[in-house]
């Protein structure tokens, strides 16, 4: 089964990492082969109806309510379901972690960030049939992530169709330029979203089955509810470069995984 689509090796990259360095985000276009992009689907199925396949996987469920606001953390895994929102961690299952590998991947991390790449997360973003809840907007970086230098890059790919009735990813174009709205980072306030026109300047990005999409960690973006019959799944995949240090102090500091060392 072949992971990435046979044009992708020779993509030329130079559009899409400028078209985000200048807005903040940019389309790859489809990037996994159909075959494969099917069977992480059915990979995020199985590790969601038993957390023994992969240990040590971080679980979030989706709220009774399908309101983000009553979201219980801390929970992690609460039994056989389709409706966990969230899988963080996924380096751990190896079909995963050839995923977050590939070479398109490589190519466009150690052009960013140098040769040595590190990983802060790669999680699965889930939302159900007619229950996904809506994410509000917000940014990915301040100080819950504790880093010693921002991050910037993120791979966001599809695993599922996402039209705009299903969720899919909406961002606020060039948002980033300004740094980080609050030292908190996360979810942004309404006085913020309105000084900015936020919904006047927002910018759906409907993708199909196995598309991936670069998005800078200061972007402002958010999804919405699934109302559809289909779940909606992605992967976002989040690395930084050599120099980046945890700075955590309540707990042991983290230390990130390196990547792409045994690959071709």
């Amino acid at each position: 089964m072949d992971l990435l689509l046979a044009d992708v090796h020779h993509r030329d990259l130079n559009a899409p990492i400028n078209a985000f360095q200048d807005c903040g985000f940019a389309r790859l276009g489809p990037v996994l082969s159909p075959e494969f992009a099917a069977a992480l689907a059915h990979r995020a199925n199985e590790l969601m109806l038993d957390n023994t396949l992969c240990p040590g996987l971080f679980y979030q469920h989706d709220s009774p309510t399908g309101r983000y606001e009553d979201v219980k953390f801390g929970a992690g895994w609460v039994g056989p379901s389709k409706r966990y929102r969230k899988l963080e961690r996924l380096e751990r299952d190896p079909l995963f972690r050839s995923m977050i590998e590939n070479s398109l991947f490589r190519r466009i991390a150690q052009r960013m960030l140098g040769e040595e790449v590190y990983l802060y997360r790669a999680v699965l973003w889930n939302k159900a049939p007619k229950v996904g809840m809506a994410v509000p907007w917000h940014q990915d970086d301040g100080k819950f992530w504790g880093l010693s230098q921002p991050p910037f890059l993120q791979v966001w790919t599809g695993l599922d169709d996402a039209p705009l009735e299903a969720g899919c990813l909406e961002v606020v174009p060039n948002s980033h330029l300004g740094g980080l709205a609050s030292a908190e980072g996360g979810t942004l306030a309404q006085a913020r979203l309105d000084q900015a026109k936020a919904e006047h300047h927002a910018c759906a990005l409907p993708s199909k089955r196995g598309e991936s999409v670069l998005v800078h960690n200061h972007t402002w973006h958010r999804t919405g509810r699934n109302s559809t019959d289909a779940p909606r799944r992605a992967v976002s995949i989040s690395f930084l470069g050599k120099d980046v240090r945890c700075k955590r102090r309540r707990r042991a500091p983290r230390s990130f995984m390196r990547l792409f060392e045994d690959s071709i």
